[in-house]
């Protein structure tokens, strides 16, 4: 199973929402769970049956940061560095939902998403509108073992830059999968007064629960944090559900000033609720509604409305390496109830890069990656992740080296 993979749309209720399984699905799937409890490595290299896959590739999973674009592109309208770590933290909590549920509701449950290729490619953007520019996404798979998909978002009007990358380690425990997010986030605001101001955004722990149900749906865990190069901290609990008490998609955020701040307590900001629903202020002294987003409404953010869906260009002028026409025949097959149709697509694609793998070998080179750069450390990740005694990271990093690289 993946990180981010498609979910039912409550988990509180994943047991009223059980998969109807064909009677060879249902043996295939507690073949597929008794595999996955008696595997010591990584899950990622797992082959799931087809019926519990989705039509999706997780190349197109980093358009989830953008579903809500006027939230992203008016982070730089903030008046201060308060207001604009407030607006960060806003947009971070809107983008949950998308990210971790809610994406194929229509399927039942949770899906697991296609495996992308290397090199794999995935492009779209979210169209400028009278109140905000154009905002564009470019998605690259940088690596296939392990699976590490790097991507950029950016608005130009605004100069807001989300750019970062992702990886999953995957391992069964007490009868849940869980799923270790590797990578990070770096969001950039350019053409301040100030200068340039960076992000760092790290990625919450999943649990994948439900599965002996056969509805499995996904809850995260532990904490993940946003840290401004000018001290602003954002710290988010996940809380969830567990077995006897406690409601799903839970979390709590705080976030504090820097430790030289004059009036510590007074900006300390903390909000609460579910990240798939509403959440609200349970304490913001010293906030100017005038100024600030959020007071004199309900809720800091209330994600049951609508999104904005990427727009994506036709199949006709996509790339033989771009998501949607790569696994065309097999998302037909998936969606169509073919899983034969989608079991023989996926092996050929499959079959076709063990292959240029061999001929790679036996040319003596490596796949060239076309819009990012892997770089053995990350100067900015160490800076910003000692500022709250963040663990540095153990796997090579990505950098975005295509088009409309920002000059400041």
């Amino acid at each position: 199973m993946s990180a981010g993979g498609d979910l039912d749309h409550n988990a509180d209720q994943s047991h009223r929402h059980r998969w109807r399984l064909k009677p060879k699905q249902k043996s295939s799937w507690t073949t597929f769970i008794k595999q996955i409890a008696s595997f010591g490595g990584d899950l990622s290299s797992l082959t799931a049956p087809p019926f519990i896959l989705s039509p999706v590739s997780l190349t197109e999973f980093p358009a989830y940061w953008g579903e809500r674009p006027e939230l992203f592109s008016s982070i730089a309208e903030g008046v201060d560095e308060e207001d604009r770590s407030v607006r960060v933290l806003k947009w971070f909590i809107a983008t949950l939902k998308g990210q971790y549920t809610s994406r194929n509701e229509k399927m039942g449950s949770e899906k697991k998403p296609l495996n992308p290729v290397l090199g794999e490619l995935f492009f779209g953007e979210w169209p400028e509108t009278e109140t905000r520019g154009k905002t564009t996404l470019t998605v690259e798979q940088v690596s296939h073992h392990p699976p590490v998909t790097a991507y950029r978002m950016y608005n130009a009007k605004s100069g807001v830059e989300l750019s970062g990358f992702s990886g999953q380690k995957t391992s069964f425990s007490g009868g849940s999968i869980i799923v270790k997010q590797t990578g990070h986030a770096v969001l950039t605001l350019h053409g301040l007064p100030s200068g340039k101001e960076q992000y760092l955004i790290t990625l919450p722990r999943l649990r994948i629960d439900g599965l002996w149900y056969g509805s499995p749906y996904t809850e995260l865990s532990d904490m993940s944090y946003i840290q401004c190069e000018n001290g602003w901290l954002s710290t988010i609990e996940y809380k969830g559900k567990g077995y006897f008490s406690g409601k799903p998609h839970s979390f709590k955020a705080v976030l504090t000033p820097p430790y030289n701040h004059p009036a510590p307590d007074e900006h300390t900001h903390v909000v609460e609720g579910t990240w798939h629903e509403t959440s609200s202020y349970t304490k913001a002294s010293g906030f100017q509604p005038e100024l600030k987003p959020g007071l004199g409404t309900p809720y800091f953010t209330d994600v049951r409305g609508p999104k904005e869906e990427i727009s994506v260009k036709p199949e006709s002028e996509q790339g033989e390496w771009e998501s949607r026409k790569l696994w065309k025949m097999v998302a037909e097959g998936i969606r169509s109830g073919d899983y034969d149709l989608a079991s023989k697509e996926k092996t050929k694609i499959e079959n076709q890069q063990r292959q240029m793998r061999k001929d790679e070998v036996a040319a003596g080179t490596t796949w060239q990656l076309k819009y990012f750069k892997k770089i053995p450390h990350d100067e900015l990740y160490e800076r910003l992740s000692e500022m709250y005694n963040g663990q540095p990271p153990t796997d090579e990093m990505y950098v975005y080296t295509g088009p409309d690289q920002v000059q400041d």
